[in-house]
Parts: structure tokens; C-alpha cells; sequence
């Protein structure tokens, strides 16, 4: 059976990786600066954010996008809004912490962050003046850590928030491609870029050997940005591998019209769906909603012991009834057939 543990388990999608092989043995030069792949790579992003003027860097993975760019635009004495379940809260081993800087957690449960918990914090962390962290900048996702997808709604007021607070806004979007091709969402890339002071292009996560694209429109991130890339080990020598990985998911398919970036992640969602409506129909309760490529599930410890060694799935979370959460995700790779086998499975198991 093909695992669901994760969708970065496998190598690149086909597209992406002829084009490493086709490039293989060119030469260019050094970093990122410079190469043809990495500014038509540039050249492109742009062109789909709809922002001719943004500052576009690649980072080799998520934590190390998260750390250099929240971090970048931080001072000593700031700190960054999240909620609990927060990538750089709970996942990146106090990466940002490590810096020096500080996270700053809300009590939102559903993985979204809200004006009301963000208000909360803002309000303690300035009720003292100079002996609290100054909050600077809000942190989300999209999509959440438990798989929800932003809305237009909901992501305008946290931003208007923010912004109305002073604060600057940074997505994380190592599954931006997952929410923007999820049928739940009504967000474009353009509008995501137009509102946030920087935000990046998950590469790893969707179809490529490694790789984040920093689209920065902040002013402070794009002075600090390459010092600290290089400061904090996340510059890579042979950069091209970079922009030829990006130029490829970013150029349109000569019969589809549409570019790899997008079908990739459009494909992992739709066998989420499936298994998703699947196994709700043999009776397993979600936790929580999720319209992307990650799906949680509510299964008791037997349950759980028996998809985890079919499938590779994941345990988030023991609820205190002795239930556990298990996670299935769905990548670039993962077809119907797949899915079909894991509800065969699970038709034994309800």
C-alpha cells in the first residue's frame, strides 16, 4: 500500500525532474544571483503574483523560510502573533526562539488565527510598555496545520486587523498551492500578495525535491533578507537547482494551459476528497474540517494501531477519551487506485 504518512515523501514530480536532468550538466553561476533559471524563475512568480516589483528568494525548506523571514523583519525586543498549534510554535524546535526573538501564541483551537485571541495578546504584551515583547508581526497559514483553508472573509480580518494594530503580516505557505486549488477556497495569489508584507511558495510539499519561494514586499525583510539567509545557513551553494525547480512548476503546460505548480497540488486534493468522503461514509468521524491534501481522523487506539501500520499515518493528537487523531495526506504522487485500497481497508476496520 502506498503511504499516507506525508506529502514530501517522495522524490520530484516528472516535470520537475526532467527539467534537473535536462539541466543537469549546465554551468552557472554560484548561489542565486544571476542564474537564468533562478530570475526567469523570478520573472515568473512575479508575473503570477501580480507583483512586478517583489523581491522573490529561495529558501531551501519551510523552517528555514519561517525563520528568516519572520525573523527578518523582527526586532530584538519583538515578537510574532500565532496561534498554539502554529508551525513555529510547536513544530520547528524553537527555531525562532533560537534567534532570540519571541512567539507569541493565542488560544484559537481550530487552527485559524482570530482577531479576538490576536487582540488578547496584543492587549497583555503592551499592558506593561517596555518590560513585555512588543508584538510586530502575525503569523498564519494557509493551509492550516490541521488542514483548514482561508477564506476571504476570515483572511481579511485577520490582516485588517493586523495592519490596523501596526502589526506587518507573514504567510507560511508550504501548502499554499493545496488551499488555492482546494474547491472551499475564494483567495487568488494576487490578492494573498497585494495584503501580506511577505509570504512563500511551498515548493517541498508539492511535487519538488526541495525548495520555498519568499515573495517579499516589505521593505525591512528585503535588506535583511539575503545577510540573514547566509547568517543562518540557509543559502545553498548550487542554487540553480532552485530556479530550475520553480521555472518548471511555474511555466504553463504547452496543452493545459496551466502550470505544473497548480495541477500537482489540484490532483493531491482531490484523492483527500475522496478518501476524505470515504471514509465518511463508512462511518469514521473527521476532526475538524479539512477541504485540502491533509484529512484528520477521529479512530479509537486499535483503529489507529491498524491504519498507522498499513498506511504510515500519522498520530497528531491523544484525546482524553483515549481516542486518537490520525492524519492521512495525499501528495503529487498518490492516485485513485491508492485511495480505493486504503477504503478497503478501512471498510474492514469500521
Amino acid at each position: 500500500m502506498r503511504m499516507f504518512r506525508n506529502d514530501y515523501s517522495e522524490g520530484a514530480a516528472p516535470q520537475i525532474l526532467k527539467a534537473l536532468i535536462d539541466t543537469n550538466e549546465e554551468q552557472c553561476v554560484g548561489y542565486t544571483e544571476g542564474d537564468p533559471h533562478c530570475e526567469h524563475a523570478r520573472e515568473l512568480i512575479r508575473e503570477a503574483c501580480q507583483q512586478p516589483d517583489a523581491m522573490v528568494e529561495f529558501c531551501l525548506g519551510g523552517t528555514s523560510a519561517n525563520v528568516i523571514g519572520v525573523t527578518g523583519m523582527l526586532r530584538d525586543w519583538e515578537g510574532v502573533i500565532c496561534t498554539k498549534d502554529g508551525h513555529i510554535n510547536v513544530h520547528e524546535t524553537g527555531a525562532i526562539a533560537a534567534t532570540g526573538r519571541t512567539v507569541l501564541p493565542t488560544q484559537d483551537t481550530d487552527g485559524f488565527l482570530s482577531p479576538e485571541e490576536a487582540e488578547k495578546v496584543f492587549r497583555f504584551q503592551t499592558s506593561t510598555g517596555r518590560h513585555m515583547t512588543l508584538p510586530k508581526v502575525v503569523y498564519i497559514t494557509d493551509t492550516t496545520e490541521i488542514g483548514g483553508v482561508w477564506t476571504r472573509d476570515r483572511f481579511d480580518a485577520i490582516v485588517d486587523w493586523a495592519h490596523g494594530h501596526g502589526l506587518k503580516v507573514f504567510l507560511d505557505g508550504a501548502r499554499l498551492a493545496s488551499a488555492l486549488t482546494s474547491p472551499a477556497n475564494d483567495l487568488t495569489l494576487p490578492y494573498i500578495a497585494s495584503r501580506v508584507e511577505a509570504f512563500y511558495l511551498g515548493g517541498t510539499k508539492n511535487g519538488m525535491l526541495f525548495g520555498e519561494a519568499m515573495v517579499i514586499m516589505d521593505d525591512e525583510l528585503r535588506e535583511s533578507f539575503p545577510f540573514l539567509q547566509k547568517e543562518r545557513g540557509g543559502l545553498m551553494a548550487k542554487g540553480r537547482l532552485l530556479g530550475v525547480q520553480f521555472e518548471a512548476a511555474f511555466t504553463p503546460d504547452a496543452q493545459t494551459g496551466e502550470a505544473p505548480y497548480w495541477t500537482l497540488a489540484r490532483g493531491a486534493n482531490d484523492c483527500a476528497l475522496a478518501l476524505r468522503d470515504g471514509l465518511v461514509a463508512l462511518g469514521f468521524e473527521p476532526y475538524g474540517r479539512s477541504d485540502s491534501n491533509q484529512q484528520f481522523f477521529t479512530v479509537t487506539p486499535e483503529q489507529q494501531e491498524a491504519f498507522e501500520s498499513a498506511s504510515g499515518c500519522e498520530t497528531f493528537y491523544a484525546l482524553d477519551d483515549g481516542r486518537k487523531v490520525i492524519r492521512f495526506v495525499c501528495s503529487w504522487a498518490t492516485g485513485r487506485a491508492d485511495v480505493d485500497e486504503l477504503l478497503a481497508l478501512a471498510k474492514t476496520l469500521s
